[in-house]
């Protein structure tokens, strides 16, 4: 019992010193961490800071999602397809994102996909090329569509290399609603 009694003593001695510390810390001008709180350091130059405007902040950024049945993909040796012991890798897409920036009278979506690739059977150190479709759609209307032939390397005897797919270009006119979906995914597909 007294053992815990002292760890007590001394623990909030030590949160007593460490919140002196903090304090003496915030109030101090030149010497301060330099955070950028106003605690001394280097002034921020605001001439360099990115400028938004209202409409900015508050502009339309369509979501983007994975296209359903879309997510992995199988690539066989040739010939062998559908044959599980011939995969030469599988590849996933895990998370998918976007960002969206106005110009005149369009908009151009960044659109972003983060994944993994795991070698198979038959898989050997070198460059594959996984066939990644991004698409902007309104209902039915396909207002941009193009099919990446994305390359990364990979290695054989490794368990799973990781990739960052970007298409920095899906430029739309600036939509008058918020009707729009990007879409992406694996599509063996001819482009489009």
């Amino acid at each position: 019992m007294a053992f815990v009694s002292r760890i007590a003593r001394s623990g909030a001695g030590i949160t007593g010193l460490v919140m002196t510390m903090a304090l003496a810390g915030c109030q101090s001008g030149a010497g301060g961490l330099g955070l950028g709180l106003g605690g001394g350091g280097k002034p921020q130059d605001t001439a360099q800071q990115e400028k938004y405007n209202a409409d900015e902040l508050r502009a339309y950024c369509p979501r983007v999602t994975l296209q359903s049945g879309t997510a992995f993909y199988n690539s066989f040796e040739k010939g062998a397809e559908g044959d599980r012991d011939r995969i030469v890798y599988q590849a996933s897409i895990s998370e998918v994102t976007r960002s969206c920036s106005y110009g005149a009278g369009t908009m151009t979506i960044t659109v972003a996909a983060a994944g993994k690739v795991v070698p198979g059977p038959v898989a050997k150190d070198g460059t594959i090329t996984m066939p990644i479709r991004v698409a902007v759609v309104r209902g039915e209307e396909v207002l941009y569509s193009k099919l990446h032939q994305y390359q990364t390397a990979i290695a054989a005897v490794s368990p799973a290399t990781q990739f960052v797919f970007t298409d920095p270009n899906a430029t739309i006119p600036t939509p008058d609603g918020h009707n729009i979906q990007v879409l992406i995914g694996f599509d063996e597909g001819p482009a489009k």
